[in-house]
């Protein structure tokens, strides 16, 4: 099968839209807010969790909301999982699954599994996030931010649990 020039452009695409999302990860940790915002649109809408301080509307808006992470000494987000699909050569979805390490003045550390649910849109900038929606698959005791749980379907009626695997 030989690629077409709307399959390498796709993949362009594709590698550029991961781009972008490493780079928000990278630039969270490094506490570069200027150049974090700019991996979104100007009216981006971004929700961690329920809580207002969770929520952010526009670039500058994300900005401030983003800078209750200088609370902790150091921090290390990492993305694996990414997949995204394309509504059209304009706008795309991704979702990916991030670490992020939490390191506390004190020398605490506290430690979030979660998912990215993401739109972007193509602009002149190129890809950039739209709406990001975060949910949580799991974290450490000292991980107290309340973000929504990730959905996970529910055991059959007629599932039993192994007996011995977790003694």
């Amino acid at each position: 099968m030989e690629a077409t020039q709307a399959d390498i452009a796709r993949l362009v695409h594709r590698q550029e839209i991961a781009d972008r999302l490493v780079d928000y990860c990278r630039q969270l940790d490094e506490m570069d807010l200027e150049a974090l915002v700019q991996n979104f649109t100007q009216d981006c809408r971004v929700t961690y969790g329920d809580d207002p301080h969770l929520r952010a509307a526009g670039r500058a808006s994300l900005k401030a909301s983003l800078a209750r992470m200088w609370r902790w000494r150091r921090t290390a987000h990492h993305l694996c999982n990414v997949r995204i699909w394309f509504a059209d050569d304009q706008r795309a979805t991704a979702t990916s699954d991030v670490w992020a390490w939490h390191e506390a003045p004190d020398g605490a550390c506290a430690e979030v599994y979660g998912t990215y649910q993401d739109t972007l849109k193509r602009t002149k900038a190129g890809w950039l996030i739209d709406t990001r929606d975060m949910r949580m698959r799991g974290a450490n005791a000292n991980f107290r931010v309340p973000i929504p749980p990730a959905r996970r379907h529910d055991p059959p009626p007629s599932w039993t649990a192994p007996e011995g695997l977790d003694a």
